[in-house]
């Protein structure tokens, strides 16, 4: 049983570690999108009295409750991962022992975080932060999935290194701006909660502006990477992303901001944080390879 599960596991539980991160944004989101933000008004508690919910917070305190159980899904994985390391030699691993040992503080301090919302009456501030630690999980993950897979590299020429290396500072940024939207806008997660006070109108033209910027880099770095004659499969998908990301933040805005077209738009930027990660490794911009 013990070989079943962790011997030569690690690739597969990489995989399912980046799929679970991406994952608990996911079904963060439609905590937020559909108002279930306090369904369990209380933490660690879901109310006073009860770990689980009850009948009476409804719909919203399923929704709520199922979230927070998520958290020990992640957590049985990033546990499993870090015993399949541990059974490895300690020749074998280099980039794998701390990427798991991460990601299982990280689902912790995530943990933390999310009680910290709801007990602050989900503060947009706390909130968003909660989303930047997903996206820093979900890069490493991605970097435990690089190391597990033999932390393959492309030799790189300066023109597509110069590209990568522009990429992550202006993903980074159009992920934070569009925290900052997200904080403005509605979709609290409680009718009751108040939003950070930005100009909703004002930060969404401030997050396009990085956001078109990253995708013409993105559409550059298809062709250079394409003309070295290098697999450009993954160069393909970070493009065809960021535009998906363009179309939707552009439709989503002009027709109110509907919650189907939110939830795509959280599930793009998971991705993203993935995509954005994965170049600097395969491109040799992090963590060469001995």
């Amino acid at each position: 049983m013990v070989n079943f599960l962790f011997r030569g596991r690690i690739r597969l539980y990489a995989v399912l570690s980046l799929i679970s991160q991406i994952l608990i944004v996911v079904t963060g989101g439609a905590v937020r999108l559909t108002g279930s933000g306090l369904g369990c008004p209380t933490w660690p508690e879901c109310q006073p009295g009860s770990l689980v919910s009850v009948p009476e917070l409804g719909i919203h305190g399923f929704i709520e409750f199922a979230n927070r159980l998520l958290t020990f899904v992640l957590l049985f994985i990033a546990l499993f991962t870090f015993i399949c390391v541990l059974l490895e030699p300690k020749g074998s691993r280099k980039g794998i022992f701390w990427t798991s040992f991460s990601l299982g503080l990280g689902i912790i301090v995530q943990a933390v975080i999310g009680g910290i919302s709801v007990l602050t009456g989900l503060n947009s501030w706390i909130v968003g932060l909660h989303f930047i630690v997903s996206a820093v999980l979900i890069g490493i993950a991605a970097i435990l999935l690089w190391y597990s897979r033999g932390a393959k590299t492309f030799q790189s020429n300066k023109a597509v290194r110069a590209t990568t290396s522009a990429l992550f500072p202006f993903g980074v940024l159009t992920i934070l701006v569009g925290v900052l939207v997200t904080g403005a806008g509605p979709h609290a997660g409680d009718a009751e909660t108040p939003r950070n006070g930005l100009n909703i109108d004002l930060f969404a033209h401030l997050h396009s502006y990085p956001a078109y910027v990253t995708t013409a880099l993105s559409l550059l770095h298809v062709y250079l990477v394409f003309r070295s004659k290098q697999p450009i499969g993954s160069a393909l998908a970070l493009f065809l992303v960021l535009g998906s990301q363009a179309i939707l933040g552009i439709v989503q805005t002009r027709t109110g901001l509907p919650v189907i077209l939110v939830g795509l738009h959280m599930l793009g930027a998971s991705v993203l944080a993935y995509l954005f990660t994965w170049q600097m490794l395969i491109r040799r911009i992090w963590f060469k390879k001995k």
